[in-house]
């Protein structure tokens, strides 16, 4: 399809740079097959689901990505920025890095806050490999919990371009941009449409009879890439590693057998799910990892309902959550929800999709 389809046009001061306080104070776009959309507040989500519906949230827990750091070749230095993105061993990562052209095989580099290497609290790595999409492979000094807790001093949390292009991260972005029920450390990026929830309206949605379930992907920084093909045919995925345990995928097959409903709560737990499915919509115990890419025409075969925030023109976001609920429906939304104030992107507000039609 073409790319451009999924283009519009969003005012800047329509970007979230903090979240709602409280959390679910944000506003909630609810969005139904046939209806015009429907203005609500978060807290308000018990009273959109039934006894009975289970919510799949995604418990990946953000950590410190962000590093910078100095390159050193012989006496030639050079400052760099890195995003890891996926682990592929217990010391070494696949990152984003620029400027990658400063980066060759071999290039040891020195992490520290802000490239200051001139105190004690720095982290080395040495460039494994360059690969031809322009990640690079950084091999650690340190392997395992060591590692992880020197990601958490010399590290900084990650901010979606469109908010790091506006403010720099500090303390508040630890708490904002973490989900209140993070558990499995490993994504580079938060899965936004939970970072809504807050412990009273989990025990709202309890006194609702709402069931929900914890599943895990851990999201990659290519989350935030353009989409720079004209086309999606020639788009590429970067894949992200998941899990659905075998306790999770009885309890959603249970539910999909008594005609209860699923709502998954962020893309990441929806692509996770898709990934995991059978052809009938039945889960087994799932862990690996995924690319999936899911665009008009794609015939979804779990979920019911789709929590999400408002994503990025032309982004595979906007592209999944079209494919879900309709690409008209989903452009009469977004145009109600410029129109009417709403905030776009990871601090922003939210939705609730009701997919089209009843089969799967």
């Amino acid at each position: 399809m073409r790319v451009d389809l999924f283009d519009f046009e969003l005012p800047e001061d329509r970007i979230a740079l903090r979240p709602a306080e409280p959390r679910d104070a944000s506003r909630l776009l609810v969005s139904k097959p046939g209806q015009a959309p429907l203005d609500a507040v978060f807290s308000d989500l018990p009273e959109f689901l039934e006894p009975g519906d289970v919510l799949v949230f995604n418990d990946t827990k953000v950590i410190p990505a962000q590093l910078r750091g100095v390159r050193h070749r012989g006496e030639a230095t050079a400052h760099i920025d890195a995003t890891l993105h996926m682990r592929l061993s217990p010391d070494s990562w696949l990152a984003f890095a620029r400027p990658g052209k400063r980066l060759a095989v071999g290039d040891r580099v020195q992490f520290g806050h802000d490239s200051n290497v001139c105190f004690m609290g720095t982290l080395n790595a040495t460039v494994a490999e360059k690969r031809e999409s322009g990640e690079v492979r950084l091999d650690f000094e340190l392997s395992g919990a060591a590692l992880d807790e020197a990601l958490h001093t010399v590290g900084h949390i990650p901010l979606p371009p469109y908010i790091a292009a506006r403010r720099p991260e500090d303390v508040r972005d630890r708490a904002d941009y973490q989900t209140i029920y993070a558990d499995e450390e490993g994504a580079v990026a938060a899965p936004t449409a939970g970072l809504h929830f807050t412990q009273n309206l989990f025990e709202r949605l309890n006194a609702r009879g709402v069931e929900r379930c914890f599943v895990t992907l851990h999201v990659g920084a290519g989350t935030f890439l353009p989409v720079k093909a004209d086309d999606t045919d020639d788009h590429h995925m970067h894949s992200e590693t998941g899990r659905v345990s075998g306790e999770v995928a009885e309890k959603l097959n249970r539910a999909h057998a008594e005609g209860r409903r699923i709502v998954a709560v962020g893309t990441t737990s929806l692509r996770l799910l898709e990934s995991a499915a059978r052809e009938d919509g039945n889960l087994a115990e799932w862990a690996g990892s995924t690319d999936i890419f899911i665009t008009p025409g794609y015939r979804f075969k779990t979920a019911d309902a789709l929590i999400t925030n408002f994503h990025l023109p032309r982004s595979t976001l906007f592209m999944l959550v079209s494919a879900f609920a309709g690409m008209e429906r989903m452009r009469t939304a977004y145009e109600h929800a410029i129109e009417s104030g709403y905030r776009f992107y990871s601090y922003g507000d939210g939705s609730l999709l009701f997919r089209d039609g009843n089969e799967r």
